[in-house]
């Protein structure tokens, strides 16, 4: 730009030396013509068009959703999981799986009942850390929701079909009965399955194991905003033409002493131990932290082309993603919102879509007093007009299931957009009086989802949103 800048001013220099020493009539009208087409030069570098934003055309690219599974506190299937959600039922109730008598905070969104009949053998069961166990059955369930039992995967090329669940804290419990053993008993007594049902990359290395997938294939941990960026990752592989299917998600399962014990010491948790139900409370005035959940969710992620060729029932698109970081601090969020407005503005860049499109937000969410109003002002700040928006709080009903909360979130979204029915933000009693957003206050809503984006927010500043759209072909 200097350069350009440069010649057109000695350009000009020499034009009007040469204009005076001809002294005609027409000098200072050339002059000025020069003078004006300079400026309009500068205000071009200056403010470049911007175009309107446009979304993906390639088939290749074009990514859509062919299925989804998942665990959670109201069981392993999605549609009652939605129809819960709806009726603004909540999941949270008092821990009983370990001894919390004496904990400052005793209640969770503990699954109970889960069975893995018929997706884990009996022997491996027995053995896996919790939070693979529901990474494979939300995997599995997933896979044959999109039509991709293990029979029509023989038929298929598993090298490109790839696996990307991943996991904030990891087999927790398997560390923790290991450290355990360590201290009480020594090393002798550690069990040879500590190191590999507590690392974090385990959940998308068994469900490959289990069903054969052998393309892209790893784990990515950011806390709490691990399954967007897992689903950010899996679009990039397709979109790459690394991989035709990805398995996309998150899985956690922290509700044990540890894992409670120590989000207590972060002094994360809401301590309401006397309405649990009533603890997950966002954007409310009286809210006193986040209650801890657990599941996992996953989606079925795949190019438009290999989902047309093979007949597959598209439940929608995804349009984009982005991510950021904070680069502030290790728990608490930036009081500007920079890094959350920024990763909103990445995510509709990539997705192709202007902030009037927007009409639905998930969000992040958590019921905590400084997270909340900073997820609000970043919205506000992205989009302007927020009349016909909604926004709502999965985390009311369920918890927050950490690294899994973005999987469940998404197909909450998923489901939104196929049935035309927003779940409530529950414990609505006194609204934020900044938030001027619809809330989806306590009771469903009907409405036509145009653009979706869920928010993920993870401790150490990592940011995450992605945006899912109504396939049209």
């Amino acid at each position: 730009m200097a350069s350009i800048a440069t010649t057109c001013s000695s350009a000009l220099i020499f034009r009007r030396k040469e204009s005076i020493s001809n002294n005609n009539g027409g000098s200072m009208l050339h002059y000025n013509g020069l003078r004006a087409s300079k400026s309009r030069a500068i205000k071009a570098m200056a403010a470049p068009t911007v175009s309107a934003p446009k979304r993906e055309t390639d088939p290749k690219k074009r990514v859509v959703i062919t299925g989804m599974g998942l665990v959670s506190v109201f069981g392993n299937d999605v549609d009652t999981f939605y129809d819960k959600l709806l009726e603004g039922q909540s999941g949270i109730t008092l821990i009983d799986r370990f001894d919390a008598s004496s904990f400052t905070v005793r209640f969770a969104g503990q699954i109970r009942d889960f069975s893995s009949v018929g997706y884990i053998d009996g022997k491996n069961d027995r053995r896996l850390d919790d939070c693979w166990r529901y990474c494979l059955v939300a995997g599995k369930k997933a896979l044959e929701d999109a039509n991709l039992g293990q029979e029509v995967l023989e038929t298929m090329d598993k090298t490109r079909i790839g696996v990307l669940v991943g996991s904030g804290m990891g087999g927790l419990t398997a560390f923790s009965n290991g450290v355990e053993a360590l201290i009480q008993k020594g090393f002798k007594k550690i069990t040879p399955f500590f190191i590999p049902y507590s690392i974090t990359n385990m959940g998308s290395a068994l469900l490959a194991i289990d069903t054969g997938l052998m393309g892209p294939n790893y784990s990515i941990s950011t806390a709490c905003a691990t399954a967007n960026y897992c689903f950010f990752s899996a679009a990039n592989h397709i979109r790459r033409g690394d991989a035709d299917i990805m398995v996309a998600g998150g899985t956690e399962a922290a509700v044990n002493a540890t894992g409670v014990g120590g989000f207590i010491a972060c002094r994360a948790l809401s301590q309401r131990n006397d309405e649990p139900h009533r603890a997950s409370r966002p954007w409310d005035q009286n809210r006193d932290g986040f209650v801890i959940g657990e599941g996992s969710g996953v989606l079925i992620m795949e190019s438009l082309e290999h989902a047309t060729k093979r007949g597959a029932n598209i439940i929608g698109e995804y349009l984009g993603g982005g991510i950021t970081c904070d680069a502030h601090h290790m728990t608490d969020p930036r009081k500007d919102g920079l890094g959350v407005s920024s990763c909103i503005t990445k995510c509709l860049e990539d997705a192709g879509v202007s902030p009037e499109e927007v009409n639905y937000v998930n969000c992040h969410a958590t019921s905590t007093l400084a997270g909340d109003m900073a997820e609000v002002n970043a919205i506000k700040k992205i989009f302007k007009d927020t009349s016909g928006m909604k926004m709502n709080g999965t985390k009311s009903m369920i918890g927050h299931g950490l690294g899994a909360a973005g999987g469940l979130e998404a197909i909450a979204c998923i489901k939104a957009i196929n049935t035309g029915w927003l779940h409530p933000t529950i414990n609505q009693d006194n609204l934020e009086p900044q938030v001027d957003i619809d809330t989806v206050p306590n009771v469903k809503k009907q409405h036509e989802v145009n653009v979706a984006i869920s928010n993920s927010f993870g401790f150490g500043g990592h940011n995450s949103v992605v945006a899912f759209a109504p396939f049209k072909p």
